[in-house]
């Protein structure tokens, strides 16, 4: 089943990242952007925690485009520290499917708790 929306991919890329399933993330990605399969790194000292939309532009079942500002709040291990990861990232959908694209904007750097 594919997301209705570009909130529910991140949301499912998200819970991904949390189980490490590098496989889904590179199905999701767009092919225009996406890493090849080596260069996906998946930290395994850090643990996915929490994600917080903060807010969507566009991205509904009727759009093609769209973007969705997050928080995702994480442990990690090697340095013993929470820390989040804000972004707003860019997604497109094509032939009903929708991808991840990339960060829509720079975002700054980790704030570490």
């Amino acid at each position: 089943m594919t997301a209705p929306t570009a909130e529910r991919l991140m949301r499912s890329r998200y819970s991904a990242f949390a189980v490490a399933d590098a496989a889904y993330l590179l199905a999701t990605w767009h092919p225009a952007t996406r890493p090849a399969a080596a260069d996906l790194v998946l930290d395994p000292d850090v643990e996915w925690r929490r994600l917080e939309i903060t807010g969507t532009t566009d991205g509904g079942p009727d759009d093609d485009a769209g973007t969705v500002e997050f928080v995702a709040r994480y442990w990690d291990a090697t340095f013993r520290r929470r820390g989040e990861q804000r972004e707003t990232s860019a997604f497109v959908r094509e032939d009903g499917q929708w991808f991840y694209v990339g960060p829509a904007a720079e975002p700054g750097p980790p704030i570490r708790t």
